[in-house]
């Protein structure tokens, strides 16, 4: 019998470091155990991550990203998925899990979401990520 375990599955999320609405979801959220450890990675820095999300052409100012094993999600997709792998403990994560939990829902909601971020960052004097821009 071997003693050997299958090797955790490796999340990566990619979300705005000074958004303070982005800070404080992520420090809130608790995933399952059976996720596996999830590396948090400020997109306004210089990152691997980063520089494939802009390979792939994923606009960081209209989502956060959420790549799990090889594949990337992005904005309400990515929200979703992090709903479906809540804990559900505490207020606010039961919360984001029942009005994530539905792929439509989520869709209707997200775009909302990112409004508000995008108000909130005009409000505080802050630039956009603009991964995107051509160097």
């Amino acid at each position: 019998m071997s003693s050997q375990r299958t090797p955790r599955p490796t999340m990566t999320m990619v979300y705005d470091g000074q958004c303070p609405m982005c800070r404080r979801f992520v420090r809130l959220q608790r995933l399952r155990r059976d996720v596996g450890e999830l590396e948090l990675v400020d997109a306004r820095q210089e990152s691997a991550a980063r520089r494939e999300l802009s390979e792939r052409g994923i606009d960081l100012d209209e989502g956060f990203a959420l790549r799990i094993g090889e594949q990337w999600v992005h904005g309400g997709e990515a929200l979703h998925r992090l709903a479906l792998m809540s804990t559900g403990s505490g207020l606010f994560n039961r919360t984001m899990a029942r009005l994530f939990a539905s792929p439509r829902r989520t869709a209707r909601l997200y775009p909302w979401l990112c409004r508000g971020r995008s108000i909130l960052l005009r409000l505080l004097g802050r630039g956009p990520i603009d991964n995107l821009r051509r160097r």
